[in-house]
């Protein structure tokens, strides 16, 4: 018996089907390329390929194949496997047969089985990775700061060293003057905002004076240094990861260790120095934001004239004198944790564009996170020590 979907005379893509006794034969012939797939395919879904017995398949006649013709035949093989029949050989040009081999080698790659997991214990290797991940880049951020502790001291140490300076006073405008105004309107809604509410709550005991005592001393002790640390690390920090991480990844770090230049000394030492500088400042100026928004508010709310409330704010800060200087200590330590997590993340940039967003992010919420931890843990220190 012969079934053949063209003439064999015909470049274009044909085949028929003997059988012998028990053994059926398939000879495929012409241009088994992607232009005939689809007449190949339809008349190949109606070839009855429920055989048994042994089957050779004879692809001598076949002019031209592409990888859509050797998928074809490779199917129809396998149809006749899975039919019960026993392929005795596959007869095809010399020149095609790398192809035929190494398509038959990714179909006999079975498909990957994702084992499923018990919520639980899936759950707790989330939180197993995300702590040994942790770990590794606490480790990494203390090299980082051992690393810059010693490049900080050769920069001074070395007479044959000069600081880029420049670029210091560059640092100290960005990170110091131009973020007087965000850090300053802040700082003044904050003291509406305190006084407003303590003295809301202060008025049911009479005690509406006070409110000027909670001012000062939550703004000059934590609000102030702890809201502009707050400012700074999503607007500074973030710089700081981007402009580094972007120079990473356009390989400009490279470039600069090429020609002999160290991406410490000249990248991450003025962001850290010059942020030292614009820190305090920034909060003293918030402190004083701060004051001048809560004195505004009890004006309006409570009658508390401004030399009132100065005269109330000067006892307060008798009452506690170290409160204000307490508050401007904090600004170094935060200035310096911001400062090096995003340079610290910017030099960990690499490969592609998503990763420089992904590490400004990360460096934003491990800044503001440091910041609160070291915070909490001066308060408790300063608690201890009675100041």
């Amino acid at each position: 018996m012969t079934l053949s979907n063209t003439a064999e005379n015909d470049t274009r893509a044909w085949f028929r089907t003997e059988r012998r006794n028990d053994r059926l034969r398939v000879v495929f012939g012409g241009d088994w390329i992607i232009d005939e797939a689809a007449t190949l395919d339809s008349s190949l879904q109606k070839l009855d390929l429920q055989a048994t017995g042994d089957v050779d398949l004879d692809g001598t006649a076949i002019s031209r194949l592409d990888s859509v013709g050797a998928w074809l035949l490779i199917r129809t093989g396998r149809a006749l496997t899975e039919g019960g029949a026993h392929i005795r050989s596959l007869t095809i040009p010399e020149m095609y047969q790398p192809l035929i081999e190494s398509l038959q080698r990714e179909q006999d790659i079975k498909p990957v089985r994702v084992a499923r997991e018990h919520p639980l214990t899936d759950f707790l290797v989330r939180i197993g990775k995300a702590t040994q991940d942790a770990f590794q880049q606490g480790v990494q951020l203390l090299n980082f700061l051992g690393r810059l502790t010693v490049e900080t001291v050769e920069a001074f140490i070395r007479p044959d060293r000069e600081l880029p300076w420049p670029a210091f006073i560059t640092q100290i405008e960005q990170t110091g003057v131009t973020a007087l105004p965000i850090v300053g309107l802040l700082s003044f809604l904050l003291g509406v905002v305190l006084s407003y509410q303590g003295a809301e709550q202060l008025q049911r005991f009479g005690a509406q004076i006070f409110t000027v005592n909670l001012v000062g001393i939550a703004g000059f002790r934590e609000i102030g240094g702890l809201m502009t640390a707050i400012i700074v690390a999503g607007r500074s920090g973030s710089a700081f990861t981007a402009q580094i991480g972007t120079m990473k990844l356009n390989q400009e770090i490279d470039a600069m260790q090429t020609i002999g230049l160290n991406p410490i000394e000249v990248l991450v030492l003025p962001r850290v120095l010059g942020l030292l500088v614009a820190m305090p400042l920034l909060t003293f100026y918030a402190n004083i934001m701060c004051i001048i928004g809560g004195a505004v508010m009890c004006n309006f709310v409570l009658g508390i004239t401004v030399p009132q409330f100065m005269r109330q704010l000067h006892d307060a800060m008798a009452f506690s004198p170290w409160s204000f200087w307490l508050g401007l200590m904090k600004a170094p330590v935060f200035a310096f944790i911001i400062a090096l997590v995003g340079c610290f993340e910017g030099l960990r940039v690499e490969g592609n564009a998503e990763s420089v967003g992904k590490l400004t992010t990360r460096a934003v919420v491990e800044s503001v996170f440091l910041v609160i931890t070291f915070d909490a843990g001066f308060s408790i220190l300063f608690s201890m020590l009675g100041v």
